[in-house]
């Protein structure tokens, strides 16, 4: 099944009312329809810190500058998914790779790109939920964002359990998604694993 919301698009104000049903996938299954994939890099930085706390969902978030590297400051505002390359194994730790080089795993994600309406934030993020646990924090690990699809617009929920209800929706939707051939191949993506060099911003900066 199709998202009906296949192409972002200039931001907009917050929908008030969440669907009461939800499409179990998003996207063609014949792969990414264009502009997606898109490319998003940026150093993992220290956000709200409602999500692990208030939420249960942790989020590794980036600077929204981030967005401006690849001229995408006019994607709408919602939640996607795709795949996270970040410089840190699986318990969150950094990886030295050779020559000074760094190394690092690929992992599923949602994410979120907007002003989260319900806790009425003044300024705009990029929110990312990796579909892995991680024991340690990896603040400052560089991620790089390879962006399949869009789920869903932004809301404007009306209590906090609401919104955990719709993101554990949207987990389980991008996993799926994910879980597609035409998908999970763009996992093997060199961008991904490429912390350095040409084509990343690294020291991008709110």
């Amino acid at each position: 099944m199709t998202s009906t919301h296949s192409t972002p698009m200039s931001p907009q104000s917050p929908h008030s009312n969440p669907p009461t049903s939800r499409s179990p996938l998003a996207g063609p299954p014949a792969g990414p329809p264009p502009p997606f994939p898109i490319r998003l890099s940026g150093p993992i930085v220290e956000g709200f810190g409602r999500g692990s706390a208030e939420l249960g969902i942790p989020t590794a978030n980036i600077p929204i500058a981030g967005l401006s590297v690849g001229g995408n400051e006019d994607v709408e505002s919602g939640v996607y998914y795709g795949w996270a390359g970040v410089d840190v194994d699986d318990s969150g730790k950094r990886i030295e790779g050779e020559n000074g080089g760094r190394k690092g795993g690929v992992w599923g994600m949602v994410m979120s790109i907007g002003w989260n309406p319900y806790y009425k934030n003044e300024k705009r993020s990029v929110e990312v939920h990796i579909l892995h646990t991680f024991p340690h924090n990896f603040y400052g690990a560089r991620m790089n964002l390879l962006i399949c699809g869009f789920i869903r617009p932004e809301y404007d929920y009306v209590s906090k359990e609401s919104l955990i209800e719709d993101i554990r929706v949207d987990i389980e939707v991008g996993r799926r998604s994910l879980e597609r051939e035409a998908y999970l191949k763009l996992k093997g993506e060199r961008y991904l694993m490429e912390f350095q060099g040409e084509g990343h911003e690294n020291e991008v900066s709110d």
